[in-house]
């Protein structure tokens, strides 16, 4: 059995391996979408159930990824789940992708 692990830095501290995971946790569709809708607010499982047409086991497990690459938070209320962006993880996917260093130089510059 594989064992997970969960990924805790700050973008500027990534290694290129943990670039590479997280990119290939936001790589999926499913997950892109998840993603997209915590980038709105915090949602209960059952609302992120409602926007995304996949099976409950199958949104539960790319939840699970998203946690173990650190970009989301879960904390339960009753018998329900709420899941939340982490605080840095719009940094850190934009920290991960190649060349993003030279963007804030680029845009100094006035580079288009």
């Amino acid at each position: 059995m594989v064992e997970a692990t969960v990924v805790e830095t700050t973008a500027a501290e990534q290694t290129a391996p943990e670039r590479i995971a997280l990119l290939q946790a936001v790589a999926d569709p499913v997950r892109w979408t998840v993603l997209h809708l915590l980038a709105e607010r915090p949602r209960c499982v059952c609302n992120l159930q409602e926007h995304v047409d996949v099976a409950g086991n199958l949104l539960s497990y790319h939840l699970k990824v998203l946690r173990e690459a650190g970009l989301v938070t879960s904390s339960r209320r009753g018998r329900w789940v709420d899941y939340a962006l982490v605080d840095d993880a719009r940094d850190r996917m934009a920290a991960a992708l190649p060349g993003a260093a030279a963007v804030p130089a680029l845009l100094d510059a006035g580079a288009p």
